[in-house]
C-alpha cells in the first residue's frame, strides 16, 4: 500500500517506521524540517522496550503536495496523527493524497476527531472514507531530530465513525498486525475513545501542573488523588452520556493504566517544556463540555483546565 502519515511526531514516527518495515510504500509528512531531513539522511531510529533499531526504508516530506508529485496520485491509507490544533489546516492540505479508494484513519487523542476532521475536509470528487484509531500505552516522546523514544507498545484499535463491524476496518487492523502493531477492529470504538480519554484526562493536565512523569505523580499521594479524582469525574460524564464502559471498577482500571506508562511524560507535559501550546480543550477541558450536556458540572477538570490555560498564556 501508499501510506501517507500525516503528522510524524513521536507517535506518527512510530506507525511510518513500522508500517515501511512491513514492505508499503510510507511517507512520513511534518512540517519540522530538521526531523524530515533527518529521516530522508540517516533513517528513523526507535528506541523502544527491546532497544534501539533504525529504519531507513520511510520516506520524509514536510508538506502533502509533495507526496503527491512523487507518486503522481492519491495514497491508499493517510494516517493523521497529528495534534488536534493542527487538524484543521492539516486536513485542509490533504487534497493531492485523497482518492476514491483513499481511507483517512484520524489517530487524535481526547474527543471530537471525526468532527474536526469531516469539517475540514478539502472538496473531491468522491466522499473521503474517515475512521478512527485509538492507540494506547505508547509513552511516546521525539528525542530530537529523527530519533524517537516509547516506553511501551499495547493494542490498537479501529473502527468506523458510527457503530457496527466493518470489513474495512478489519482489513486495516491486519495491516497494523502485519507490522507488528497489536491491533484489532471494533464495531463500538466510541466506548474505546472515551476509555482512552479518562486516562489522558488523569495523566495529563496533572502531569502538567505538577511538573511530573506519570510514575513521579502517582508516587505523591496528594497529587494522584488529584490526578485521580479528574479521571473519576470524566468517567461519570461518560456513565451520564450512556457510555458502555468494558470495567466497572474505574479507579483500579486508571490506577493499572498509569502504572504501565510510569516513566512516560505525558504529550502535554511535553508540549509545555517545549513552550507550545497543548491539546487541553480536547482532553481535560473536553470534560466540563461534555457535563454540560450530561446537567452536570466538572470542577476538577475545570480547575486544572483553567490553571494550564493560565500558564500556556505566556506562549506565541
Amino acid at each position: 500500500m501508499n501510506i501517507a502519515v500525516v503528522g510524524a511526531g513521536a507517535m506518527g514516527s512510530i506507525y511510518a517506521a513500522l508500517l515501511s518495515e512491513a514492505g508499503h510504500t510510507v511517507w512520513a509528512i511534518d512540517p519540522n524540517a530538521a526531523h524530515i531531513e533527518a529521516i530522508n539522511r540517516d533513517g528513523l531510529s526507535l528506541t523502544g522496550p527491546t532497544g534501539t533499531k533504525r529504519y531507513t526504508a520511510l520516506r520524509g516530506a514536510t508538506a502533502p503536495a509533495q507526496v503527491g508529485a512523487d507518486l503522481g496520485g492519491p495514497v491508499d491509507l493517510i494516517v493523521l496523527a497529528t495534534k488536534a490544533a493542527h487538524v484543521a489546516p492539516a486536513v485542509q492540505g490533504l487534497a493531492p493524497l485523497l482518492g476514491d479508494e483513499t481511507t483517512l484513519l484520524a489517530m487524535q487523542n481526547g474527543l471530537g476527531a471525526a468532527e474536526r476532521v469531516t469539517q475540514n475536509l478539502p472538496q473531491t470528487s468522491a466522499p473521503v472514507h474517515v475512521a478512527l484509531g485509538v492507540a494506547q500505552g505508547f509513552g511516546a516522546s521525539v528525542l530530537g531530530p529523527g530519533s524517537v523514544k516509547f516506553a511501551n507498545m499495547k493494542l490498537m484499535r479501529f473502527g468506523e465513525t458510527h457503530d457496527g463491524d466493518s470489513p474495512a476496518m478489519e482489513r486495516i487492523a491486519q495491516i497494523w498486525r502485519d507490522a507488528g502493531f497489536q491491533a484489532q477492529a471494533f464495531a463500538n470504538l466510541g466506548q474505546l475513545i472515551w476509555e482512552k480519554f479518562i486516562c489522558n484526562v488523569t495523566l495529563s493536565a496533572p502531569c502538567t501542573v505538577f511538573g511530573q512523569t506519570v510514575g513521579d505523580m502517582r508516587a505523591v499521594p496528594e497529587q494522584w488523588q488529584i490526578a485521580l479524582n479528574c479521571g473519576l469525574e470524566a468517567y461519570r460524564v461518560g456513565q451520564a452520556q450512556g457510555i458502555a464502559f468494558s470495567f466497572e471498577d474505574a479507579e483500579a482500571y486508571i490506577t493499572q493504566f498509569a502504572d504501565s506508562v510510569a516513566g512516560a511524560k505525558p504529550s502535554m507535559l511535553q508540549d509545555f517544556e517545549a513552550g507550545r501550546r497543548s491539546e487541553i480543550d480536547v482532553i481535560n477541558g473536553r470534560v466540563p463540555v461534555e457535563a454540560a450536556k450530561a446537567g452536570m458540572t466538572a470542577p476538577w477538570n475545570q480547575v486544572l483546565s483553567d490553571i494550564i490555560r493560565a500558564k500556556e498564556a505566556a506562549f506565541s
